[in-house]
């Protein structure tokens, strides 16, 4: 049986089935948890979950990651438990005094733990979602960060006004449209931190060519490309991390 922990909520794999309420019982006690949930996909610009609750029905939990906390429920909101890694990683790079943008930030995946662990200077982070928004300011209030600004609203509109040593674009799917906005956002010599998901055979090739088409005039150095997970049979779920000077 496939499963994970997030706060006191047990998220069972998809083809899990289970015989009887007893069983589940026994599995709520077994992890100590309020809830035990399956998550069919996450839909949407908005990121949206379609869920089944199996026992319990408390779907708000606050879950622990590298030190930082999030509050979030579960109905409401998606949470990626694979990418906790990167983003522990994204934090250690921001160095004193940046101005960072996190495009797509969700609940602040992102945010809080750059929030948390890094110096910058300002993080400002714009997420569509009203739900998602609602939980990103909690956990601002959460971790006691006075330098997240939280925006309401589309990347497309709000990022273009603002200026970032430090863009993230923690987000997978058509990711590749906002990125002129991003990169034109970038000061001189800021870093792109770009996430796709790419056929395996395309992960060296396709993102760096793609950042380099809306780049323009200005020079892109790639860092590094950082594979955070499989996303589905032969296709990655890769980062580019990029210098546009």
């Amino acid at each position: 049986m496939k499963w994970k922990l997030i706060g006191d909520i047990l998220i069972l794999d998809k083809s899990f089935h289970f015989e009887s309420i007893e069983e589940l019982e026994s599995l709520s006690k077994r992890h100590n948890v309020k809830t035990i949930m399956k998550i069919d996909h996450i839909q949407g610009t908005k990121r949206e979950p379609v869920y089944n609750i199996l026992y319990g029905n408390e779907t708000e939990t606050i879950n622990k990651e590298n030190g930082c906390l999030f509050k979030l429920d579960l109905a409401r909101v998606m949470w990626s438990k694979g990418n906790n890694n990167e983003r522990l990683r994204i934090a250690k790079l921001v160095e004193d005094g940046e101005t960072v943008l996190d495009m797509f930030a969700g609940i602040g995946y992102f945010s809080i733990p750059i929030g948390v662990h890094s110096k910058a200077k300002k993080i400002y982070s714009i997420e569509i979602n009203p739900n998602s928004y609602f939980y990103l300011n909690e956990n601002i209030k959460l971790n006691k960060l006075t330098n997240v600004t939280p925006i309401l609203g589309d990347c497309m509109v709000h990022t273009p006004k603002y200026k970032a040593d430090r863009i993230v674009m923690g987000y997978v799917k058509t990711t590749h449209h906002y990125l002129k906005v991003a990169i034109d956002s970038l000061n001189e010599g800021g870093i792109l931190h770009y996430h796709e998901t790419v056929p395996e055979k395309l992960m060296h090739t396709r993102p760096v060519e793609r950042i380099i088409s809306q780049a323009g005039n200005r020079d892109v150095e790639v860092l590094k490309i950082n594979k955070i997970k499989k996303y589905s049979p032969g296709v990655e779920h890769v980062v580019v991390d990029a210098r546009i000077n």
